[in-house]
């Protein structure tokens, strides 16, 4: 990398004493990011990895935001951005989405949430990149909005992740049946929950690399799906498949390309914006990247190659080649590979093999999201135990940098994705994750708020964005859009749960409603019990703490490299500002 595009080389780690602004609470352990990576570069390679028994004995344990190993490199970031949360929602959701609303309303939706996503993103690289904690977007919420509202987001979101891997875990088992049905689903969850289980023995190496390869493997794939699908659409496929001649736009003409009209339209948008689920996961693997202010950036930006090559280009292809009516869409569930519209592309082109290959890239997935949550869910869990707003167990690191306890917990959630094989499990399943079912949005949500407040806040002490190293690419405004948007959905969500399911009319049932709605009610007793314990409420915007915490850089080549990016040319700062 040129130095000139890389100034954040010699910038140190101011103290981070706390991820609050009210008096109770808990101060921050003392110690700067060097000497937490010398700490742990001091342990011999065996236990900075979790390979011998020495790496499960304690390195930390107790309040204050103590930083975890720093492993994670730049390429790490940037396959965890253009990949990261790229699982069943996208590969399997879209089928399920294809037949509520049509080719149209699907590349419209998407497009949509695309948009807003896009705006959360850049916010959150903003924040991460001057407070780059462990917790990532929590300690936000908590230090720029209320810290009762940032108890409630952290909880929510750690048990949303929860939840998740035995969801993953499931989904596994069921993609598998696509080659063997005989096999007892209970077998292959076993077989990924040990997977699962060995991976995060080597902590945040283990999901790292995991991460990248699986990223790299998708990204190619479905670089490779889009390549033929090209080709399919102009008639090139196989003389013994669908589309051996001239396709074209077959599907994009009549009623069906806005299939069920509103309604279709807000159930799309719903799927859509869950298939977006674990994108700020970028956020919370910042605070363990060696250098957050040189690899976050670059990280941040690879979220429009994912958008315009996943999900723009790849489901607009979806919707010229699989019509919304197909059979394999509606008859299978929403979690079977079955009904992805990738997989049945491989079944009618001809093509041999191609479906298989479709179905291992939907399985490596749904993988990788498992692992994510093993991940997500237990940085979270760690960083809002050490703001003592949890049990002081889940504050236990490990000398391999691992919040072991943590870890602990959310894998031994995993073992819910047995309760799929008894007569009543689905159902105790669906209501677990309707308790979380809305979590993501709000952590968007509150993503969006922290740093319109923190903009605020930064102005009012006297500021002003030069001092801002990364700045989100529409500022301010993006935010507002990426809240606006967010609220949109909430909405859609709400009318979607009161009437009933696309096609059908009337309205829907009292547990479907909860189903859909459940997680709401969920979030503000959160809210409620955080403010109970603490005694803390919305904050004003003198009473923020923006210093606390805020990373040091080195601004003589900072505004070096500015300079030179002012002098190029409009394309190429257009270009840089996306690349």
């Amino acid at each position: 990398m040129d130095p000139i595009s890389s100034p954040f080389q010699d910038e140190k780690r101011s103290d981070l004493k706390h991820a609050f602004t009210d008096e109770e609470a808990p101060s921050m352990q003392t110690g700067s990011h060097e000497n937490h990576s010398q700490s742990y570069e001091q342990e011999s390679f065996m236990t900075r990895n979790g390979l011998n028994l020495e790496s499960f004995k304690k390195k930390h344990y107790g309040l204050g935001l103590v930083e975890l190993d720093r492993k994670m490199q730049p390429r790490h970031l940037n396959m965890i951005a253009i990949g990261g949360s790229i699982g069943a929602g996208f590969f399997v959701g879209s089928g399920s989405a294809l037949a509520k609303g049509g080719p149209g309303t699907l590349f419209v939706d998407y497009l949509i949430i695309s948009i807003m996503v896009f705006n959360v993103v850049y916010a959150l690289g903003e924040l991460a990149i001057m407070y780059p904690v462990s917790g990532g977007f929590y300690t936000y919420s908590s230090r720029f909005i209320d810290p009762s509202f940032g108890f409630a987001m952290a909880w929510n979101y750690a048990f949303q992740w929860a939840v998740t891997l035995p969801l993953e875990l499931t989904v596994c088992s069921i993609t598998i049946g696509y080659w063997n049905e005989d096999i007892s689903p209970g077998v292959w969850v076993s077989i990924f929950l040990i997977a699962i289980i060995i991976l995060n023995l080597f902590g945040t190496l283990g999901y790292a690399e995991e991460e990248f390869w699986a990223a790299c493997f998708k990204l190619g794939a479905t670089s490779a799906f889009i390549i033929i699908s090209l080709v399919l659409v102009n008639g090139g496929g196989p003389k013994d498949g669908r589309y051996s001649e001239y396709w074209g736009a077959k599907y994009w003409s009549g009623p069906d390309v806005f299939k069920n009209g509103f309604k279709g339209f807000c159930s799309v948008f719903v799927t859509a914006a869950f298939s977006f689920a674990g994108t700020e996961l970028v956020g919370l693997a910042a605070a363990e990247s060696k250098n957050p202010s040189e690899s976050v950036p670059g990280a941040i930006k690879q979220v429009f190659w994912r958008i315009s090559m996943f999900y723009i280009v790849g489901l607009f292809f979806i919707g010229l080649l699989i019509s919304c009516n197909d059979p394999s869409l509606l008859s299978a569930s929403s979690n079977n590979s079955k009904a992805s519209p990738f997989v049945l592309v491989g079944k009618y082109s001809g093509l041999k093999g191609l479906d298989d290959f479709m179905n291992v890239v939907i399985l490596s997935s749904v993988m990788s999201i498992g692992i994510a949550s093993v991940y997500g869910g237990s940085r979270t869990l760690t960083a809002v135990s050490q703001q003592g707003y949890g049990p002081k167990i889940f504050t236990y690191i490990d000398k391999a940098g691992r919040p072991l306890a943590s870890v602990c917990v959310i894998i031994a959630f995993g073992f819910l994705a047995f309760l799929t094989l008894s007569g009543s499990g689905p159902a105790i399943f669906e209501w677990l994750q309707a308790l979380s079912g809305l979590a993501t949005l709000f952590s968007w949500a509150s993503i969006c708020l922290a740093h319109i407040r923190f903009r605020s806040a930064w102005k009012l002490h006297g500021h002003t964005l030069d001092e801002i190293p990364f700045q989100a690419i529409f500022g301010v405004y993006g935010s507002w859009v990426g809240l606006i948007f967010i609220v949109l959905v909430l909405m859609a969500q709400f009318y979607t749960a009161i009437v009933a399911p696309p096609g059908e009319s009337g309205l829907g049932t009292a547990e479907g409603f909860f189903k859909a709605y459940l997680g709401f009610p969920i979030v503000l007793v959160f809210w409620a019990i955080g403010y109970l314990w603490k005694r803390s409420g919305w904050l004003k915007l003198s009473d923020i703490d923006i210093d606390t915490g805020r990373r040091e850089h080195d601004w003589e080549a900072i505004h070096a490299h500015r300079k030179l990016i002012a002098s190029y040319p409009f394309w190429r700062r257009m270009l840089h500002s996306m690349f």
